[in-house]
């Protein structure tokens, strides 16, 4: 590979790899988006959800500062911090207050609240949530995180120096278990784990990175690439092979490899 393809961000080395952007015209002002299973949810700057239909970007009802779509549904948590699960409408649950949380896990559900400590609801109380009243019994873990994302192959979070760590997912029938947290290399502000276990990342700096080599057996990967934009990115989500990007100025794109 030509020396020119590569970028290095403090002592680490980065490959840059290019990826067929679009711009999605018919959505503005985006803050935060989430991919799934083939869903697509999102969140403008007035907190406003929505939920896209084919082409179509649908207003959902009640007000999110963040939502998050997958194995467990779509969750999100407001300006106050409470959890709302969709159930034919957002229902507020109770136990516990986040800043963000994740649905990407095998039914399981993550997040972190505003101390920066990591919570995760098991699949069964997801699988059982139902309305107000349906008990929630969230696993305080330890560590502090900003932001915190699963999927198949593990728990990848950022903390607020940016630091990066994983804590591998033990087979099971519940997932709420304190693993332990490895540090790996790299710098990056926001950090999602798609459901087929591909890693998506956004630094400081508004540059996009994937981590490569994850596989089971390597839930760690090999290393860092980073996907070249024509605008500085704050939001980063993928699936079935769709990259999608909010830039800092709230417009949305949808990348393809």
């Amino acid at each position: 590979m030509s020396s020119s393809l590569l970028s290095v961000c403090s002592t680490h080395v980065f490959v840059s790899i290019a990826w067929d952007c679009q711009e999605v015209v018919n959505i503005k002002n985006l803050m935060q988006i989430d991919a799934g299973l083939g869903q697509v949810v999102a969140t403008d700057t007035s907190q406003i959800p929505y939920y896209l239909v084919g082409d179509e970007w649908i207003r959902l009802p009640g007000s999110l500062k963040h939502i998050t779509v997958g194995p467990a549904g779509i969750w999100g948590v407001n300006k106050d911090y409470a959890i709302y699960k969709y159930v034919a409408a957002f229902l507020i649950s109770s136990g516990c207050l986040l800043k963000q949380l994740d649905a990407g896990g095998e039914q399981f559900i993550v997040g972190a609240n505003m101390d920066d400590t990591p919570f995760c609801l098991t699949r069964s109380a997801t699988v059982g949530y139902k309305g107000p009243g349906s008990p929630l019994p969230w696993t305080g873990l330890p560590g502090a995180v900003k932001y915190y994302s699963c999927g198949p192959f593990g728990c990848w979070a950022v903390n607020k120096n940016d630091d990066i760590f994983l804590m591998s997912v033990r087979s099971g029938k519940e997932y709420c278990q304190n693993n332990g947290w490895s540090h790996i290399g790299g710098k990056l502000s926001m950090i999602e784990v798609a459901t087929d276990g591909s890693v998506f990342g956004v630094n400081s700096a508004g540059q996009v990175y994937t981590r490569d080599g994850i596989t089971a057996s390597k839930p760690e990967g090999t290393g860092w690439s980073n996907i070249p934009m024509c605008m500085h990115m704050g939001h980063v989500t993928y699936d079935l092979g769709r990259l999608w990007v909010v830039s800092k100025s709230g417009v949305t794109m949808v990348c393809t490899p």
